[in-house]
């Protein structure tokens, strides 16, 4: 719902592989009754400070966008470009973990982006304007592109095989407690210190992250590494920023000339970066991938899902203090039940894919996903906290069931040989997607707002779901092409 909250919700889903192509899992065999999990606490607890940092501050930048917009002079939609900023950011600087870490070592490239993070943090702390607040967003996302993969990369490579879902755990469970705290911790920061400290409470934890780091992190380096795709990179990302672009100035009256050249230019640059990965050996997205109809559908899928999905926390936030005068630590509350719901579905999601399989689940979880988006535009000014808190709640569960089918899809039916890769294209569409999904969302809800009195966001908060519920069910018509099946959890629950 939020533009990371998912991701630190579906830390789990990724494949234990390595990170960077050609370099296996480190199987040493560990001496009898070796404890792995306790002789490798110190990296556990370092990679999961990262998950948490980036979580919390993903998360806890939402609730306070209204604050955020009145000290900026700008209108709380208008924040959406230091929302989607960040997440494009991360978009397209992910593919390019795993080649930092095979050149310059995880020890180095760790540390750089914990750095970088932080400072990004410390320049979103004192920023002015909202240009500087998004150009700090960009540099957050550059630290934060590596956390992750670069995090999760290490355990694989250091934690023995048997302890390392053990591991995993810890680390996913910090980074969901970081998304769960998130949206209550900035509406009170926002309400009763300042949004500013939303972002400066990240230098004290990113300074011990870097000397966690020289303690506890290994340095992992190959010796001869490929040559990086430095121009598909390029196209790739052109391409991506462009499109994102020409996604946020549509909703201007005077912007339709810029619209139009940068779609334009995004579709030449995506054309190009077509041709260039047909032609190149080690492409930075290996569009190969997309003859696997498992693969394809699961890309497809999240892009229409998250579309319809990614705006939503932005919307409700919206709704709940501009729309019904609510404080910024009551409406982060209430984001607190979606956080619960997407951890308690975690629990069902192997039994359902073992019952029902892949497409009969993703078909009807998407329905009742759209459904229960739609359900929003019944709620009012005078509707009662506990059934928003339960719509929550529900619409949390059913998204946390929907993000993880989609996301161990995309593994089904694939050469172990080909996860990195599968890995790293599946985290940068559900990056991009999100980007998306946020800048759709609050220019459908601009263009429908008549005014900006409470009861004007009231309404278009109400239309604006319903047009997203027809965008979510959409991507049903996309899992509709996979081929029935049965009994594929057992793929799904190790990764």
């Amino acid at each position: 719902m939020s533009d990371a909250t998912p991701a630190a919700a579906e830390t789990p889903t990724s494949p234990p592989v390595a990170a960077a192509a050609g370099t296996p899992p480190d199987t040493r065999p560990m001496p009898a009754g070796t404890d792995d999990y306790a002789s490798h606490r110190g990296l556990i607890w370092l990679v999961a400070a990262a998950f948490f940092m980036q979580a919390l501050d993903s998360t806890i930048v939402n609730t306070a966008v209204p604050a955020m917009a009145e000290a900026l002079q700008v209108t709380p939609l208008g924040m959406r470009t230091a929302l989607t900023s960040y997440v494009l950011t991360l978009a397209i600087f992910i593919p390019a973990s795993p080649w930092l870490c095979d050149r310059f070592g995880t020890r180095r490239v760790f540390s750089i982006a914990i750095a970088v993070f932080t400072i990004g943090s410390l320049l979103c702390g004192v920023a002015q304007t909202l240009p500087q607040l998004v150009a700090a967003r960009v540099l957050q996302g550059l630290g934060g592109a590596a956390l992750m993969p670069v995090g999760r990369y290490v355990l694989v490579r250091t934690v023995a095989k048997r302890d390392f879902v053990r591991s995993m755990s810890t680390v996913a469970t910090v980074g969901l407690l970081g998304s769960v705290l998130g949206p209550l911790l900035g509406g009170a920061l926002a309400q009763y210190a300042s949004w500013r400290m939303i972002f400066l409470i990240n230098v004290p934890v990113g300074l011990a992250g870097m000397w966690m780091n020289r303690r506890f992190m290994p340095d992992y380096i190959l010796d001869h590494v490929s040559r990086f795709d430095f121009s598909g990179f390029v196209l790739f990302a052109g391409a991506s920023a462009l499109l994102l672009t020409a996604s946020e100035k549509a909703g201007g009256t005077n912007e339709w000339g810029l619209v139009g050249v940068c779609t334009l230019l995004a579709i030449g640059l995506g054309t190009a970066y077509v041709w260039h990965s047909r032609r190149t050996g080690h492409p930075v997205q290996d569009l190969g991938l997309l003859r696997i109809r498992n693969v394809w559908v699961a890309l497809a899928g999240n892009l229409f899902t998250r579309l319809g999905v990614s705006g939503m926390f932005l919307l409700v936030v919206l709704f709940l203090q501009v729309g019904c005068g609510w404080s910024p630590l009551m409406a982060g509350l209430m984001m607190v039940p979606q956080a619960l719901g997407s951890i308690s579905a975690k629990w069902a999601v192997n039994r359902l894919l073992v019952a029902m399989g892949y497409r009969r689940m993703l078909l009807f979880n998407t329905w009742i996903v759209a459904l229960l988006l739609a359900s929003f535009a019944l709620l009012g000014k005078d509707s009662p906290m506990a059934m928003i808190a339960l719509m929550m709640f529900l619409y949390g569960g059913f998204m946390g069931l929907q993000y993880t089918a989609m996301n161990t899809l995309v593994y089904q039916d694939l050469d172990v040989k080909y996860a990195s890769m599968a890995s790293s294209m599946a985290s940068t569409a559900q990056y991009l997607s999100m980007s998306f999904g946020i800048a759709l969302a609050s220019l459908l809800m601009e263009a429908l707002l008549q005014g900006h009195a409470h009861d004007d966001y009231v309404a278009a908060f109400r239309w604006t779901v319903l047009l997203l519920a027809v965008v979510t069910a959409a991507a049903s018509q996309l899992f509709a092409q996979l081929k029935k099946d049965r009994g594929q959890a057992g793929k799904a629950s190790g990764r």
